[in-house]
């Protein structure tokens, strides 16, 4: 995806500053095929409290503001814990770009990008570019990202994949846990 020339953001850099600032953290990503278009895929992932639906480890997934140009929305997972996603980039059947944290706390980068494959064929990646050790300088964290962020993460990603394909090919919200639970979100 192209980097927005973004205006001033809440703290005070441009939007494609910051994302480039995220950009140079590792990153874990996942891919799903999906037996629809990339303009029906998008369609999905771009309706207001699309994760009521299709996120196995979500309690609750709230809009604050969704209307062109202006996109944020509150996700409370199963846990209690609850996150704020606000949309940095919103690009029609192509993407998205998001930061997600706590209100206040520190945020991961994330990247939701469709391709299409064929008539009737798509795949969603999403890649994320986590807080956690983040600080941390990347030899020192090397091993704990590969040996516990990671795996956790791809797991995480797997099961939401997987949770927008059971929606897609049933019509019916993906009970909660579905795949096993999540230590960081159930």
């Amino acid at each position: 995806m192209a980097i927005p020339t973004g205006g001033p953001v809440p703290n005070g850099k441009n939007t494609a500053d910051r994302i480039r600032g995220f950009q140079k953290r590792r990153s874990v990503g996942f891919t799903r095929e999906f037996p629809v278009s990339a303009s029906e895929l998008w369609n999905l992932i771009s309706r207001a409290g699309n994760l009521n639906d299709c996120h196995p480890f979500c309690r609750t997934n709230d809009a604050i503001s969704w209307e062109n140009g202006s996109h944020q929305d509150r996700l409370v997972y199963l846990n209690g814990r609850t996150y704020v996603r606000q949309f940095l980039t919103w690009d029609k059947d192509i993407g998205y770009e998001l930061i997600i944290g706590e209100e206040n706390g520190p945020e991961s980068y994330v990247v939701w990008e469709i391709r299409e494959l064929g008539d009737k064929k798509s795949t969603l990646t999403i890649t994320v570019y986590p807080y956690l050790l983040a600080e941390i300088s990347k030899i020192t964290s090397y091993l704990p990202f590969m040996l516990y962020i990671r795996p956790k993460l791809k797991s995480y990603l797997k099961s939401v994949l997987n949770g927008f394909h059971y929606f897609i090919e049933t019509g019916k919200a993906v009970p909660r846990n579905h795949w096993g639970k999540h230590s960081w979100f159930s």
